[in-house]
């Protein structure tokens, strides 16, 4: 377990402790740099290399859908029945860190193969997040965001290439490999830096709403995997990657959008300490 996570933790700690240190690290600089160029490539390569039988795609696709509807209807009704903000929470309780997070663990637990499948799961959660997840937060507007998403392109021509087994020219794919190995470092490093920077307000309702989502995030996905008959990999990949804690962007969203930054800002941080203990036990079980 130490060798999957620990890799994860140290990156996400040289952030924080840059940022502690009084060093300057554009945040938005380099989250655009990922978002629009190294996660793109380092999906449409792992998804056109990827050794995957389509039957078992295709089951993936569907059961992580079914996962994120589930896990959206469930905590709109909780929020609804305690009267807590939508616009605040909907967002952050849906949508966890599948690509800071969730990609690098996927890999150094399950290798190319898991990772193939974590960027699946990763897309779908994108896609959910830049339409929906933005409509919740910013109380209405469009929600064709994702087509605008170089990430949600990437995904589409990867599975476009994966389906009919073409492959890019040498030269090119030795490219596009190389901006990808950017994507993870980066992000691990970014989300170190974000927590070092973020203010966390109302801790005790965030160590409550944290602990609350792991639990749900958990039952739905393994519910959902089981239902779908997922093979153990893919299985896995699912859990873990629905069951990753609060994403740094969901703090930038409510920040932007008028929402409860601060309020978001504790789940950020109590949700990622939290999975420092968390991840480690579940990949425990998984593996």
């Amino acid at each position: 377990m130490l060798e999957i996570v620990a890799p994860v933790f140290l990156l996400a700690a040289i952030g924080f402790a840059w940022v502690k240190a009084g060093f300057e690290y554009r945040v938005e600089f380099v989250t655009r740099l990922a978002m629009t160029l190294s996660v793109p490539c380092l999906i449409f390569v792992a998804l056109m290399r990827a050794d995957i039988e389509p039957a078992a795609l295709t089951a993936l696709s569907i059961a992580s859908v079914v996962a994120y509807g589930a896990l959206t209807l469930v905590v709109a009704g909780v929020l609804a029945v305690t009267g807590l903000s939508q616009r605040t929470y909907q967002a952050p309780l849906i949508f966890g860190n599948t690509g800071n997070l969730g990609l690098p663990l996927a890999l150094f637990a399950f290798g190319n193969e898991g990772l193939s499948l974590a960027v699946v799961v990763f897309a779908i959660m994108a896609v959910w997040s830049f339409t929906y997840g933005i409509w919740i937060v910013s109380g209405g507007g469009s929600v064709t965001k994702a087509l605008k998403e170089p990430l949600v392109w990437g995904t589409v021509l990867g599975g476009i290439f994966l389906w009919q087994d073409w492959q890019t020219p040498v030269f090119l794919t030795n490219t596009l490999e190389l901006i990808g190995q950017m994507a993870i470092p980066l992000m691990l490093i970014t989300l170190g830096v974000a927590v070092a920077r973020l203010s966390p307000g109302n801790l005790a309702m965030a160590v409550v709403m944290s602990v609350a989502k792991l639990a749900l995030c958990v039952a739905i996905a393994w519910g959902v995997g089981r239902l779908f008959s997922l093979g153990d990999t893919a299985f896995a990949v699912l859990v873990l990657q629905v069951a990753t804690p609060v994403a740094v962007t969901s703090y930038l969203l409510a920040e932007k959008y008028g929402a409860d930054s601060q309020a978001v800002a504790g789940l950020v941080v109590v949700s990622t300490l939290l999975s420092v203990a968390a991840i480690p036990l579940l990949l425990a079980l998984l593996i």
